[in-house]
């Protein structure tokens, strides 16, 4: 039997042996610092047996993979010393998440966070005690017999509906459960951990179902990356884009319309900005720009298929005695628009881009800021093409989505979402063709990405782009979704070279996911100090004394050229002290404070403070007027935001 390890070395073993074994006998200081492996491409546990050749890479613990298999196996922690403290807890289900773990679980008494340290303790216990973690194949039956008084577990084993299959089990003293794994060894190499939150869902996400409780909790292997984590929650915290909202003028939320967000004026002045962006990117990048009712018959929706697969999510009326929805989506709209003309293959592929405002009814307890809305606005583009153009059609997106990005200096990577199990429109064959053109472009263009099974929309898959913020956090805002569906249920068509009718292709595409979203993303991204082309204030003009009259015209004749370019400024006028006024100034994260005395006055200068930095410069009058301008038409992040204090 050989095994291939790493750098292609390979070692010939006589017979069966455990993956650590395996790495331990090429270095043990590998197999220490192992918490899995990869045989063959598949994650194993250490003590996994192999019995055939194959090559062996072992997961270590400054591998992303090795993280996301501490998270399991600490939800698994935080299960076991739930059930040593409430006997019948029932246990669903409790996956790693992308910075730690929960568990959905059920007791007959209420746990609440005044309980996490008693829980806490529990696992440390546990964790003392070093328990292996150890898997299993067992059989249905035996399932039964193991999770005879788990009643979630119980459901999940009769819908797999096969008494013959084998099941995957993990054990640690005396709790089990049943899952893929891998795990780590033993409970003792759970080194740091802490319970952050708890919520209420439904099993299974169907509010039909039991109402459950939801504990979200973290872990790493060492204690000081524990802490500085607990350092950036608190950090977000700070950051939440609704207190820096509420401080900016920028947005409000009302009970009058729950769900609905105010733009207020300097919100109103950013979305614009983002809205002209937008509209400048797409005509330069050839798309047509186009509008779409906010209401649509039924029958619109039945042909797309929205009404039988998302009905419940749509605000529905009557016009004139027959059914009318508010749209969820734009993507019926652009086909309408489509349809008003007959096409030829050589006009394709045709982009149609909309800033389209649609309503989705969401439960009252999702409602969580400009995060999730009820009333958006979704920067869409619907393009239809030939099949022979999905390749090239494709590459230019992805660089316009690496373009606006990189605008926000945000980092990403993609996910490749199929076909979901059940709610999915048309046939098998055709999303199989479909998932398999999006996978081979990504190929061709050396891009990384990863399988998201089941993920993708009920029309067709999609390429979603997760970005990390300033914060360490990922967001799910752009999309690339390919529709093979929608264009037959339509009967779309263009006149092929031949003069035969054939059907288009259509890609629905959005990047900043919408409008709202993407604001409190960025929010919190920048911490409200937004990049001077953003900013709903740019400059404010500061004199040091309100009664001189010499400062005053000055700041004046300062704020009158800016305004005449079209540089959002104002003088501050206020019988408050310099102090006072700059540190509002910086507050209210105004990109340029400029502060105007009399040796300013006497010199025609100008000394101003950038927000971010804590240095201030002086130029001539035109030189910052220049300045500032410049700063404005590059459109770049030009301030560190990562400053734990903007206004030291």
């Amino acid at each position: 039997m050989i095994i291939e390890f790493k750098d292609r070395k390979k070692k010939e073993f006589p017979f069966q042996i455990s993956a650590y074994e395996a790495l331990k006998s090429l270095s043990s200081s590998l197999a220490k610092e192992a918490v899995a492996v990869y045989v063959n491409s598949e994650m194993k546990d250490l003590s996994y047996q192999i019995t055939d050749d194959c090559k062996l890479i072992a997961i270590t613990k400054d591998m992303k993979e090795a993280l996301d298999i501490l998270h399991h196996s600490a939800a698994h922690l935080m299960a076991q010393a739930i059930s040593h403290i409430y006997p019948d807890a029932s246990f669903a289900y409790g996956p790693a998440t992308e910075e730690g773990f929960y568990y959905d679980l059920k007791t007959s008494s209420t746990i609440s966070i005044e309980d996490f340290p008693k829980i806490e303790k529990e696992m440390q216990k546990i964790v003392n005690e070093n328990l292996p973690i150890e898997r299993r194949e067992i059989t249905i039956s035996e399932g039964r017999e193991i999770f005879k008084n788990q009643k979630y577990k119980l459901i999940h084993m009769e819908e797999l509906n096969d008494e013959n299959k084998k099941l995957s089990a993990y054990f640690q003293g005396d709790f089990s459960d049943l899952c893929l794994g891998p795990h780590v060894k033993s409970t003792g190499v759970i080194k740091a951990f802490k319970l952050l939150s708890i919520s209420s869902c439904y099993f299974k996400g169907d509010k039909n179902n039991d109402s459950l409780t939801r504990i979200y909790g973290t872990a790493f292997f060492k204690k000081e990356d524990l802490d500085n984590y607990l350092r950036i929650l608190e950090e977000r915290k700070e950051c939440d884009h609704k207190k820096i909202g509420k401080n900016m003028n920028l947005f409000m939320l009302s009970d009058y319309g729950p769900g609905f967000p105010f733009w207020l004026p300097n919100g109103m002045i950013l979305r614009k900005e983002l809205e002209n962006y937008w509209i400048n990117l797409h005509l330069k990048n050839d798309y047509m720009i186009i509008k779409s009712p906010t209401i649509l018959s039924r029958e619109l929706w039945e042909t797309s298929g929205h009404w039988s697969h998302y009905k419940e999510n749509m605000y529905i009326t009557k016009i004139d005695k027959q059914p009318f929805a508010i749209k969820p989506m734009n993507c019926p709209g652009a086909i309408l628009v489509y349809a008003n003309d007959l096409h030829s293959y050589k006009e394709l592929p045709l982009r149609y881009a909309e800033l389209g405002d649609v309503h989705r009814h969401e439960a009252s307890g999702a409602l969580n800021g400009l995060f999730r809305v009820r009333a958006f606005t979704q920067d869409d583009a619907h393009i239809l093409l030939r099949e022979d153009q999905i390749g090239e059609e494709i590459r230019r997106l992805l660089k316009i989505y690496n373009e606006v990005y990189s605008r926000f200096n945000l980092s990403y990577h993609i996910e490749l979402s199929t076909r979901p199990l059940d709610k999915f429109v048309g046939k098998i064959s055709t999303w199989n063709k479909a998932e398999k053109e999006l996978e081979e472009c990504l190929k061709d263009n050396h891009i990384p990405y990863k399988i998201n099974p089941g993920d993708g929309a009920f029309y067709g898959p999609k390429l979603d782009f997760k970005f990390k913020d300033s914060l360490n956090r990922i967001w799910q805002c752009g999309t690339i979704q390919l529709d093979m569906q929608l264009p037959h249920r339509f009967k779309l068509s263009y006149v092929d070279k031949d003069g035969k009718k054939r059907e288009p292709i259509m890609i629905h595409r959005a990047i900043f996911g919408s409008i709202e979203r993407f604001v409190g993303v960025i929010t919190e991204h920048f911490k409200g100090a937004f990049p001077t082309w953003l900013a709903p204030e740019q400059c404010r003009i500061i004199p040091v004394s309100t009664d001189d009259e010499k400062q005053l015209k000055y700041a004046e004749k300062l704020n009158k050229k800016l305004e005449n370019l079209h540089i959002r400024s104002k003088v501050d006028y206020r019988n408050e002290k310099l102090p006072y006024r700059m540190r509002e100034s910086l507050t209210k994260k105004v990109s340029y404070s400029v502060v105007i005395g009399n040796s300013e006055v006497e010199s025609s200068t100008v000394t101003y403070r950038i927000l971010g930095q804590k240095k201030t410069e002086t130029l001539s009058f035109n030189d910052f007027v220049n300045k500032i301008k410049k700063d404005i038409q590059k459109k770049e992040v030009t301030r560190t935001y990562q400053d734990k204090n903007l206004m030291e």
